[in-house]
């Protein structure tokens, strides 16, 4: 493993209470799903490396307390971010009708931040809802996840690795 370089990287995971964010993280580390609510306090932090095409990313997660808006989100808490993944419910149409306004603010607080966005809980509603909610408010395909069931939990963190290793070459940091 001599030939593999390492970075490491800052990830804000942002939304509203209750989303899904710290399942989210709990999926991706541990590959579990706490079956009791918890609502984090502040923020706690957690780390995950993984290794895409010989670089070795260390996600530092920060997984910040639940804000209705991101404007309310503690701006110390997301300097040196390279990534945000802003988490909504899919069942709850107020933690994503205003994704679109967010992203822009985050950007322009941010100029170089790379955003994903992590649509959860798709396990509480049909194909068709889900189908009526994407069409409604465009997301990524790939956006849409279940913390519960872990399905796009993986595929949605590698996204923001992948996001962030391409930033990390061009900028040749």
């Amino acid at each position: 493993m001599s030939s593999t370089k390492s970075v490491s990287k800052k990830i804000a995971l942002i939304g509203s209470h209750a989303v899904g964010k710290t399942s989210l993280v709990s999926q991706f580390i541990h590959n579990k799903f706490p079956e009791e609510y918890l609502t984090t306090i502040g923020l706690k932090v957690d780390k995950k490396t993984v290794v895409i095409d010989n670089f070795q990313l260390d996600m530092v997660i920060w997984d910040i307390a639940g804000q209705d808006d991101a404007d309310n989100v503690p701006h110390y808490y997301l300097r040196g971010c390279s990534g945000i993944i802003l988490v909504t419910d899919l069942s709850r149409p107020n933690t994503y009708k205003k994704l679109k306004e967010q992203a822009s603010m985050l950007k322009g607080l941010i100029p170089n931040v790379e955003i994903v966005i992590a649509a959860n809980k798709k396990d509480l509603l049909t194909a068709e809802e889900i189908t009526r909610v994407t069409g409604e408010y465009p997301l990524p395909p790939d956006a849409v996840t279940s913390a519960k069931l872990g399905e796009g939990v993986e595929e949605m963190f590698i996204e923001m690795a992948k996001k962030l290793l391409a930033q990390h070459d061009t900028q040749g940091a």
